[in-house]
C-alpha cells in the first residue's frame, strides 16, 4: 500500500467528521492531521478496519477538544456560531480533496442546534446520521453497548426536534431570497425581505468581539427590518462589496466580499412549510471567514 494512500482516501471524511462534531474548520484540520501523524506510527498491519480505526481517533480527539471549546465559548463575546463551509454552486468544479464531504443530512441550522447536545450524544448522531456506521461501529469507536448508543441518538434526534425535517434549499425561491437581503442591506427596501420572514423569525450574528455585531440576537420580522434599515442610512454597506448567493452546509446563502475578501457570510432556514425564513444566521467574525476565498469558495 502507497503510504499516503489512508490520507488520501480519508482526509476529506475525516475532516467531515471533525467539522460536524466541533463546528470549527481549523480545529477539525488540525486534529485530522494530528491523528495521521500519529497514526503512521502505528504497527498498521493489525488494523483490520482502517476506517473505523481512524474515526475512532478523530472521534477521541473531538471529545477531549469540545471540553475545551466549551469552557473557551463561556468567555466568548457574544453569540457563537459554527465556522461556515461555503461553496458557490453545485456547478462549480471544486477539488474533491479540498472540500467537505457533500452531505445535507446535517445543515448548518442543525449545528447549532447541536450545541445543545452532550459531546457524546453529537458522536453518535454525526456518526450514525451523516456516515451511516453501523451500531457495532459506533459502540466500538465511543466504548458504549450498541443498546447505549441506540438510546443516545434517540434522545439526541430528540433534542433536534422538527429541525430534522425542515426544508434545506427551496430552489424556486432562493434567488429571490438573495435579492431580498441585497436590496434591504443596499437600499433599505424591506418590503420583500419582510414577505419573506416568519412573524417570528430570528437573527443571530456572530462577530466574536473582532466586528461590530449584534450581541443578542434580533426577534421578530419588524426588528430585523428595522435592523438592515439602519444599515442602509447609516451607509454601513461599502461600495466595494459584493454579494454572491452561495451554499452554505447545503442551505441557500450569501457571502459578502468586500476588496474580494469574506467578511459575512449569512445562512437562512426555511420553517417547516419551505415558504419562509424563520432563522437567519449571520458570521461576521473574521477569523471564522478565514478558511473561505474568493477564487473557491470552499474549504481549504
Amino acid at each position: 500500500m502507497h503510504e499516503l494512500q489512508p490520507y488520501e482516501t480519508y482526509r476529506p471524511l475525516l475532516i467531515s467528521l471533525a467539522y460536524r462534531m466541533l463546528g470549527s474548520v481549523s480545529d477539525a484540520e488540525d486534529i485530522v492531521q494530528e491523528v495521521f501523524l500519529a497514526y503512521y506510527q502505528l504497527d498498521r498491519q493489525a488494523i483490520a478496519h482502517e476506517k473505523a480505526y481512524l474515526a475512532k481517533m478523530v472521534t477521541n480527539r473531538c471529545l477531549n477538544e469540545q471540553q475545551s471549546a466549551r469552557k473557551r465559548r463561556e468567555t466568548y463575546v457574544g453569540n457563537w456560531l459554527p465556522e461556515p463551509d461555503v461553496s458557490y454552486s453545485d456547478y462549480q468544479p471544486v477539488n474533491p480533496a479540498d472540500k467537505l464531504e457533500q452531505t445535507e443530512s446535517i445543515t448548518y441550522a442543525m449545528l447549532v442546534m447541536m450545541e445543545n447536545l452532550s459531546a457524546i450524544e453529537r458522536a453518535v448522531f454525526v456518526l450514525r446520521e451523516t456516515f451511516d456506521f453501523d451500531y457495532a461501529s459506533i459502540a466500538e469507536i465511543v466504548g458504549k453497548s450498541e443498546a447505549n448508543c441506540r438510546k443516545l441518538l434517540s434522545r439526541a434526534k430528540e433534542k433536534l426536534g422538527s429541525l430534522q425535517g425542515t426544508p434545506v434549499f427551496h430552489n424556486e425561491r432562493a434567488m429571490e431570497l438573495a435579492g431580498a437581503f441585497i436590496r434591504a442591506a443596499e437600499t433599505g427596501d424591506t418590503a420583500a425581505l419582510v414577505g419573506m420572514l416568519t412573524e417570528d423569525a430570528i437573527m443571530v450574528s456572530d462577530g466574536g468581539g473582532k466586528v461590530r455585531a449584534a450581541i443578542f440576537p434580533i426577534l421578530g420580522r419588524e426588528r430585523i427590518a428595522a435592523f438592515y434599515e439602519g444599515l442602509a442610512r447609516k451607509g454601513t454597506q461599502p461600495s466595494s462589496m459584493d454579494y454572491i448567493p452561495v451554499r452554505v452546509s447545503g442551505q441557500i446563502g450569501l457571502m459578502l466580499l468586500q476588496d474580494g475578501q469574506a467578511t459575512r457570510v449569512l445562512t437562512f432556514q426555511w420553517d417547516a412549510s419551505g415558504e419562509k425564513i424563520d432563522r437567519i444566521y449571520l458570521v461576521m467574525n473574521p477569523d471564522k471567514l478565514s478558511h473561505v476565498t474568493n477564487s473557491d469558495a470552499a474549504l481549504s
